[in-house]
């Protein structure tokens, strides 16, 4: 699953890799273009500013202020930092302004593990979803012997394994799916390989 420049929906993502020759750096989690949040958000911006612009435009021009800005100009005049609703207010915006900080610091895209590119091409990622790899691991998983169901949850460091075995002993049954899920994991190709755990009943 190695190709170069589709984007990061599809698993791969323009990028610096090292040449033939060097040692491979660290490879860094997709991250997301948050193209949506920041739309709404320049949106918002934009439509306050304009507003805001607007009002005083008018001012200067002899026009009346808007009944809304008297209104928050008497609010400001009356209330200090003191008041709860002002700290309630103020409490909201920072909350706000951190949430907005978190999203844009956080790489996103969580859905898409990043994988090694054995041949070191320059500008070429590859990625692996989180989905497809569940299902990989399921379908090594279901040739167990004794294994009647599963289910497989893939996450940043762990691989969630819930069995269900109708025969032969569990601690048998267990101990092929640890090994099979090994190198199931290890033939994904991830550049962080997760860890299994594996929980088998009857």
């Amino acid at each position: 699953m190695t190709a170069p420049g589709p984007g990061p929906e599809s698993g791969f993502e323009s990028g610096s890799e090292p040449g033939p020759g060097r040692r491979p750096g660290r490879v860094h989690r997709f991250r997301s273009a948050r193209r949506v949040p920041a739309a709404l958000t320049a949106l918002v911006v934009l439509g306050v500013a304009g507003l805001f612009l607007y009002d005083l435009a008018a001012v200067r021009a002899g026009r009346p202020a808007m009944s809304w800005r008297g209104d928050l100009a008497d609010r400001l005049a009356t209330h200090t930092p003191a008041d709860l609703g002002v700290r309630l207010i103020a409490g909201a915006l920072v909350l706000a302004g951190a949430v907005l900080l978190l999203l844009a610091l956080a790489p996103g895209l969580r859905r898409i593990l990043p994988m090694r590119t054995p041949d070191r091409r320059p500008g070429v990622r590859a990625g692996l979803g989180r989905k497809d790899a569940a299902q990989i691991l399921r379908d090594r998983a279901m040739e167990v012997s004794g294994v009647r169901s599963v289910r497989v949850k893939v996450g940043r460091s762990r691989v969630g394994v819930r069995a269900t075995s109708h025969f032969r002993e569990l601690d048998d049954v267990r101990a092929d799916l640890d090994a099979v899920l090994t190198v199931g994991i290890e033939e994904l190709g991830l550049a962080h390989p997760p860890q299994p755990r594996v929980r088998v009943r009857r």
